[in-house]
């Protein structure tokens, strides 16, 4: 081997040592580099660990403060009906000892005006049953109100039902032009105040020379377009397959509408049957333009008319009054909110 060898081998070898320690040095770089990643990693996970700590600290917060708002709300709207089912059950000398000033009037009939501080009591002295005793069993005239309430209110509750019920699933069903416009007609007279159209109510009902009868409140309220429109945009959201396999197996459309439609749509009829009721139990208007006889009068419009001597009796009256409605909503309670909030579909 000449000299020339022996120096390129040298030089080789030179190099593969100077790559292996540049190799080297790289893998010791690298694993410090990893080492001082993992470290500020370490370093830092609990930051977002704060961070998630203090964002459900914050919710937790807020939860509290809408509840202690939902309840500050609630018993602001549930203090009179408190206030009045406590007071029911007070002498009629305690309320008027308690309430009395407020209902004092002038020799002309004026009010007058309250020099002293109304005591409002939430627990009464002695608990009595007076009042309703004499509103059940002494004075007919309540119970008379009261029934008379009932006779006016249901027919219309369940009438306006059956009629809302048909039509809608007949505009659900049909399509066409006339079927549109008789939808918008619907929507049209839905958005009218009910003073609006009182008058030519009033003039319909005085042709047909049903005024003062039962049906002058009976034939307006059952033919109200105001379920009809709920129902109907309820019964459109409902899948079309649905039908389209009730007619491959034979169902005609009373048999889809009794077996199908109705079922489905029981939330919403249902919500519509208590949101007519809690309306029609407390009209005033209508009974007092289509009634001349005051003995056919609401129980709505005789609770107004209890003068300042009958003033303990207000109370139980009230409480009485407010029984249906109360009953009403507690057994609708769950089809009243699920039909409000599907009343544009089907619930999935």
């Amino acid at each position: 081997m000449n000299n020339t060898e022996i120096v390129e081998n040298q030089e080789k070898t030179e190099d593969r040592i100077n790559a292996e320690n540049n190799h080297s040095s790289e893998k010791a770089n690298m694993a410090e580099k990893m080492a001082s990643i993992e470290h500020l990693a370490a370093m830092d996970t609990p930051a977002p660990k704060r961070r998630r700590r203090k964002r459900l600290i914050k919710k937790e917060h807020v939860k509290v403060v809408r509840f202690i708002a939902a309840l500050m709300i609630a018993l602001i709207f549930l203090a009179p009906i408190v206030f009045t089912i406590a007071n029911s059950f007070m002498s009629s000398s305690e309320i008027s000892s308690n309430y009395g000033a407020v209902f004092q009037k002038t020799g002309t009939g004026g009010k007058v005006y309250i020099g002293k501080t109304v005591n409002l009591k939430l627990i009464p002295d002695i608990v009595s049953f007076s009042q309703y005793i004499t509103v059940l069993f002494k004075s007919p005239d309540y119970l008379l109100k009261f029934w008379n309430s009932v006779i006016l209110v249901f027919p219309i509750v369940i009438g306006q039902l059956v009629v809302a019920s048909l039509a809608s699933y007949g505009f659900t069903r049909t399509k066409g032009k006339l079927s549109v416009i008789l939808f918008f007609v619907y929507v049209i007279l839905m958005m009218m105040p009910n003073q609006v159209t009182l008058v030519p109510n009033y003039i319909v009902l005085q042709k047909l020379n049903l005024l003062n009868t039962n049906m002058a409140i009976w034939f307006p309220g059952i033919f109200s377009p105001f379920s009809v429109y709920l129902i109907t945009k309820y019964m459109r959201r409902i899948p079309k397959s649905i039908f389209e396999a009730a007619r491959i197996d034979g169902a005609g459309e009373v048999r889809t509408f009794l077996h199908i439609c109705a079922p489905i749509s029981k939330g919403i009829i249902t919500t519509c049957g208590i949101l007519i009721f809690v309306d029609y139990w407390n009209m005033v208007e209508q009974p007092l333009l289509f009634f001349s006889d005051p003995d056919k009068y609401p129980l709505s419009i005789f609770l107004s008319k209890i003068n300042a001597g009958e003033v303990g009796l207000a109370f139980a009256v009230a409480v009485i009054y407010m029984v249906p409605s109360i009953l009403f909503f507690l057994y609708g309670e769950e089809a009243l909110v699920d039909g409000v909030a599907f009343a544009g579909g089907v619930k999935g």
